[in-house]
């Protein structure tokens, strides 16, 4: 099966100012998470930009990138345009690897690309792994996701789901209980080209909304999400000056 992996990467970042171009190891940010993307089984790996000036970074280091919009409100608006620029088919499918993932695991994209393959049944595919701390299934900032018998999203939430109403306080895998771990999501995802097409046009849902979680839109208006549990958890995303020189330290 072959894919494509699109890489959204935008000049302006509120918290880390031109964040793509930050140097790892002697290279942009973006450069590593496409070096990275490349180890993968994609048919091609192409960096989406506002930039003219990431763009000829990346030419420097043999990456791939096209030139999209500068007025994208969201990374599936800019990734949808660029499927049109490189003239994909509507039954292609493309893994959409953050920008700020110089430590992605090729097998995991490998893993998200291949789900959705065999899952005509749904528009997209993203990843999990098990939570292992009390603290991180109550933090906000790591996202829950729950999941049918299929491995297929029923919910994304900041709230801790599910909520073990017998296990209140407590970890309920630490007891001895045979019930699954929750499950925090990883943000990488799969879509076929011709519902990424369509994404953009969906009005938002209210959940999305609230919880400003994007991927509720696609199960709002009846989309299904497969959902691949790897074993481990992602290397560390960049989203502040600290993250970055953690991820130079891994680097070095």
């Amino acid at each position: 099966m072959s894919f494509t992996v699109l890489i959204p990467a935008r000049l302006a970042s509120t918290r880390l100012p031109n964040k793509p171009l930050a140097d790892i190891g002697g290279a942009p940010m973006v450069v590593r998470v496409a070096q990275r993307a490349m180890q993968s089984s994609a048919l091609r790996t192409v960096v989406a930009t506002d930039s003219n000036e990431i763009i000829e970074k990346c030419a420097a280091f043999g990456v791939a990138a096209v030139l999209t919009r500068a007025d994208h409100p969201s990374g599936s608006d800019r990734l949808a345009e660029a499927c049109g620029v490189l003239g994909l088919a509507d039954g292609d499918i493309v893994v959409n690897v953050q920008g700020d993932e110089p430590l992605i695991d090729p097998a995991l994209i490998n893993a998200v690309a291949h789900l959705l393959g065999e899952r005509p049944d749904c528009a997209m595919s993203t990843a999990a792994h098990s939570i292992d701390q009390l603290a991180d299934l109550q933090n906000p900032n790591v996202v829950k996701v729950v999941l049918d018998a299929r491995h297929t999203a029923l919910y994304f939430s900041r709230s801790p789901i599910p909520a073990g109403r017998d296990f209140a306080g407590k970890a309920w895998w630490d007891t001895g209980s045979k019930l699954p771990k929750p499950l925090r999501h990883v943000g990488i995802y799969g879509y076929r080209v011709g519902f990424l097409r369509e994404f953009p046009l969906l009005p938002q849902a209210p959940l999305e909304q609230l919880e400003q979680l994007e991927q509720l839109r696609a199960l709002w208006h009846g989309h299904r999400i497969a959902v691949h549990i790897t074993d481990d958890a992602p290397g560390p995303g960049v989203d502040t000056a600290e993250d970055l020189d953690r991820a130079r330290k891994l680097f070095s």
